[in-house]
């Protein structure tokens, strides 16, 4: 099956099922890509992933390599080629079956998978691989009390069995984008896998009356990081290719925050020497060169109300020697990194312009080089070491996440074989452009339907972004403007000021004054599509989530332009939400007093008049919910008729996190959001969906 089939969006429920592409890992030899699918489940309520190979030249079919109920995720691969994922799949050789998932490895010469590890808590994640040697890290976590594999496990065993679920907390933050940080604490451990091997003895039957201990015949995880508090919240780490040195980029705690510094951790002794660490600057995504000697990372110092920090990439020996900037009149933000198949260059993705090309940084201090001009954003690339070609998932607002091959002769764009078909996208895409009060160039995504002309033109939805560090240059699953476009709406996706991809000081037109140049910005692209003849100026609605979200809030208590306004996840009373945030340090560093008092959207809530539908999930610790109850009451308090009724709606979601991300909740919202917009922009009676009973 290739990527030129398409499938159809015909309605939400077959959005929902089309398979979507979520990761890709390279082998060794540059021969076979691996790529993580995940598909609806049969009753439509989850996700379900699986591995699939296909040919990493362009020929072939793709081949499905697992097949579990609880899937898998996670892939990379030895340097020996093996494939190591994560999964909760059922382990025969366990003793008792544990829901904790595990790491597997799938023999590069064929057979089953087999589990590698077996931690009383499990796997988090695969961290890093060598690539000459078979030792790996990986990340899991451990109780603060446990001195080992087999206390934790007691431990967490005791827990169990007088179900209790409190945590002791001992430092800030206590709970992370979705989840409850603790008891256990993040750890790296190494594994050497070079001398797994089966056995065909029987086993022997452990002794009830004996404390549990690790499995012998498993090789046995060596912690790096032991009590390590939240230092192994890495914001990334790397092995040497023998496997020898791992290059972690550890959180070191401050008061409510922290600062990430570089070290270097041997992966047998695990003595750590630190390599880089500044105050008030952050070192992270560390990459380690081909033949070992060289390290590449990001330095990035804090951002203060003055204005944002630039992200800047540098390059060391792997002792930390000879730290140097490379691109140093680059500013784009560098989204992932690898060495080049010689050694003398970065290949590099970060937004630009509305997309997320791939370039080329020299290590001789040259100027970075655009290897892709295409209109898509390029993820998880990796180097055929063999070729020099590149292979990467890639992605639009027309297209979801497919893998590719570049070619290096000619920056030939070559798409792979994969199971996950593409969409067949309505409508169509082009760019509007302007120009802002201060002079600045404006531009943006715009999305028509079929048939949208002179005659016929189109109701507008301006859709904000969140971040608000980022821009509209690839796919989400999670927000689809196609849904809207086979509606029959056009919708409008800019970059306004803070939006990443078009320079440092582009940033800053909108830094400390979230209320200024990001909602002049909008409202002067909003004014260039409206100028269009196939859009309808009459009919335009405003929606966004996260920091869109918050600007949908500002846009309602500041004009009455728009039709209907939708909000999700919405900071809504920046004093209220500064402290209540998981990472509340961060949000008041970047605010001065005065700034945090002028941004605030809840001090117009009286100036209000567009009816507002309001979205939050309880289970949002970055925006928590609360900011949505207050905007909600306080909708009421000004604007409700003395019955109690208004025109604003609060769709709830209990079980939610900032995205909402359970299929058929994700139906649900996009059916209160159209049922919303049909009432309020074309004028249509409320239509109740049904699954809100």
């Amino acid at each position: 099956m290739s990527a030129q089939v398409h499938l159809p969006i015909s309605s939400l429920d077959a959005f929902i099922a089309l398979p979507r592409i979520e990761g890709l890992a390279l082998s060794p030899d540059g021969r076979r890509v691996v790529l993580t699918v995940a598909t609806l489940a049969r009753d439509s309520t989850s996700y379900e992933r699986a591995l699939w190979s296909v040919p990493a030249d362009g020929t072939g079919a793709p081949t499905r390599l697992t097949r579990s109920a609880t899937g898998e995720s996670g892939v990379a691969f030895t340097g020996s080629g093996d494939v190591l994922f994560v999964s909760g799949r059922p382990d025969a050789a366990a003793e008792k079956e544990t829901e904790a998932a595990q790491l597997w490895l799938l023999p590069a010469c064929g057979g089953d998978a087999r589990a590698v590890t077996r931690l009383a808590g499990g796997v988090s994640g695969i961290a890093a691989t060598a690539t000459s040697s078979d030792t790996i890290v990986i990340a899991a976590d451990l109780l603060p009390s446990a001195d080992g594999l087999e206390a934790d496990a007691a431990a967490r065993k005791n827990r169990t069995d007088k179900k209790v679920s409190a945590i002791l907390h001992e430092s800030y933050p206590v709970r992370y984008w979705d989840h409850d940080l603790g008891p256990a604490e993040p750890h790296l451990l190494s594994l050497d896998l070079s001398n797994l091997a089966e056995s065909i003895s029987a086993p022997v039957a452990a002794d009830p009356d004996a404390a549990a201990t690790y499995p012998v015949d498993l090789p046995r995880p060596n912690d790096l990081t032991p009590a390590p508090g939240r230092a192994g919240d890495t914001a990334g780490q790397a092995l040497t290719p023998d496997g020898r040195t791992v290059i972690a980029s550890m959180r070191v705690q401050e008061q409510r925050s922290g600062r990430h510094v570089l070290v270097s951790i041997d992966a047998e002794s695990g003595q750590r020497t630190t390599l880089f660490d500044e105050n008030r600057v952050h070192f992270q995504s560390p990459v380690v060169s081909r033949d070992g000697s060289r390290v590449a990372f990001v330095r990035s110092a804090f951002s203060t109300p003055d204005g944002p920090a630039d992200q800047e990439i540098w390059i060391a020996g792997i002792d930390g020697s000879q730290p140097r900037r490379l691109a140093a009149g680059w500013d784009r933000w560098p989204s992932s990194m690898v060495f080049d198949v010689d050694d003398d260059y970065l290949i590099v993705t970060a937004d630009h312009d509305g997309r997320g090309p791939i370039f080329r940084i020299p290590l001789d201090g040259g100027a970075a080089e655009q290897l892709t001009s295409d209109d898509f954003s390029y993820t998880h690339v990796a180097v055929d070491t063999k070729t020099g070609d590149l292979v990467a998932l890639r992605s639009s607002w027309m297209a979801p996440s497919h893998p590719v091959r570049i070619v290096r002769a000619g920056d030939v764009v070559v798409p792979l074989a994969t199971p996950a078909t593409l969409p067949d996208a309505p409508g169509s895409i082009t760019e509007v452009e302007t120009v802002a009060e201060d002079g600045s160039r404006l531009r943006a995504w715009l999305l028509l339907p079929d048939g949208a002309d002179a005659q016929h033109p189109a109701p507008l939805l301006l859709w904000i972004h969140g971040g608000p560090l980022n821009s509209w240059n690839a796919w989400s699953w999670r927000w689809s403007p196609l849904l809207a476009v086979a509606r029959g709406y056009a919708v409008l996706l800019p970059d306004p000021a803070l939006s990443t991809g078009y320079g440092l000081a582009f940033i800053a037109r909108g830094w400390d004054a979230w209320g200024a140049k990001p909602y002049t910005d909008l409202l002067a692209i909003t004014d260039a599509a409206e100028a269009r003849p196939d859009i309808d100026a009459t009919k335009t609605a405003a929606m966004g989530g996260s920091f869109g979200g918050y600007m949908a809030n500002w846009i309602a208590g500041h004009t009455d332009r728009f039709t209907a306004i939708i909000s999700h996840a919405s900071l809504w009373a920046l004093d209220q939400f500064n402290g209540t945030t998981d990472n509340s340090q961060y949000w008041q560093s970047i605010f001065s007093p005065q700034g945090m008092i002028d941004s605030s959207p809840h001090h117009s809530v009286r100036d209000i008049s567009t009816p507002m539908l309001v979205i939050h999930g309880d289970h949002d610790y970055r925006v928590p919910v609360g900011e949505s109850l207050r905007l909600w009451s306080e909708l009421a308090e000004h604007h409700a008729e003395p019955d109690g009724t208004t025109r604003h709606k609060f769709l709830y979601f209990p079980n939610e996190n900032h995205w909402v991300l359970e299929p058929q909740h994700a139906v649900v919202w996009y059916e209160t959001v159209f049922a919303f917009l049909d009432q309020h922009v074309h004028g249509a009676d409320w239509k109740r969906p049904e699954l809100l009973g």
